[in-house]
């Protein structure tokens, strides 16, 4: 385990007081690209977080092992201890890891969903965006869907309508009204959420009925945290927000020529895994994290992206820096 740690240089004290006194919880969602989970969890790895994993069922065996030999070596990660079922993965995956952390030793004070993805922003920066800027409330981007833009009922994922510049839920209609008159937002996957909101989505009533309503609704996880992060008596709530959070970046294929300057990798359906040619867009935006990377079929983006990432941290640091922590 030191080898690994020093090895793969993970830092293993607090950088500044402020940072040793704010502990964020993490939940990061892998099946694959285990070079690019590595660098992910390093760079944003201090031993006052927590950190829980989700490894998908579907992941080779070989992975599932390296992935538990790494975990086994840090006290603050583990593995989430019940794995989502099959057609139902993303939002059950946050759900049963947000059960995990909630019993964690740790004193967690926000959580962060992350996936594979990459920071932009140090851990120091972005307990100032969250302090500063948004003051205990929930991060939840989304917005009440227009009737006039609904999508079809047989694509599979959400599309762009130029008329409202949102993008919009495939679910053209739901199965059945929503539990306790709740009405349904549709947002982004990715968030920032309180503690005291993780335990109201873990044991309000409305919470509890309106996962089991989505069991039905096709990618739930863009309904379920912006339309509970709606209601007006949860913790931390924001009932009159819409897009407003910078959580993540990510260049959209049909936002080409106006939000960014085109893909410099590839795009992947409507979403641009990025190539070196988009990190000057990518260190420029606000956002906190970057989506998408592949260090499978172009490592240097996020190499590159890496070694900025780590420099910037050790110029931010109160304590002197271990040598071990340089790339």
């Amino acid at each position: 385990c030191s080898r690994i740690s020093e090895g793969l240089r993970f830092i293993t004290r607090p950088l500044s007081a402020e940072e040793g006194n704010f502990s964020l919880a993490y939940i990061i969602t892998i099946h694959k690209e285990l070079a690019l989970f590595v660098r992910l969890l390093r760079a944003i790895y201090v031993p006052q977080n927590v950190y829980c994993i989700h490894v998908d069922e579907k992941a080779l065996k070989k992975y599932k092992t390296a992935v538990q030999t790494l975990v086994n070596c840090f006290e603050n990660i583990f593995i989430s201890s019940k794995v989502a079922s099959a057609g139902f993965t993303r939002l059950h995956a946050d759900i049963n890891c947000m059960k995990d952390l909630v019993h964690s030793q740790i004193s967690m004070e926000l959580l962060i969903f992350c996936g594979q993805d990459f920071p932009i922003k140090t851990n120091k920066e972005i307990i100032y965006y969250l302090r500063s800027k948004w003051n205990g409330k929930n991060i939840t981007p989304g917005v009440i869907q227009p009737p006039s833009a609904k999508s079809s009922t047989n694509q599979s994922f959400s599309r762009f309508t130029p008329e409202t510049n949102i993008y919009v839920s495939p679910n053209k209609r739901f199965k059945e009204e929503p539990p306790h008159n709740l009405t349904i937002y549709f947002g982004s996957a990715y968030y920032v959420l309180t503690r005291k909101f993780v335990e109201f989505v873990l044991t309000d009533i409305r919470a509890k009925d309106l996962l089991r309503w989505c069991k039905d609704v096709h990618s739930p996880e863009r309904h379920y945290w912006v339309t509970l992060n709606r209601v007006k008596d949860a913790p931390g709530a924001t009932p009159n927000a819409g897009w407003e959070g910078h959580v993540h970046a990510i260049k959209w294929k049909h936002e080409e020529g106006n939000a960014h300057d085109g893909c410099k990798g590839r795009y992947d359906q409507d979403t641009c895994v990025y190539g070196p040619g988009d990190l000057p867009w990518i260190i420029q935006t606000p956002s906190l994290f970057a989506h998408k990377f592949e260090s499978s079929t172009d490592p240097l983006a996020v190499t590159c992206l890496e070694r900025r990432h780590r420099l910037k941290v050790l110029r931010q640091a109160d304590t002197p820096a271990d040598p071990r922590w340089h790339f």
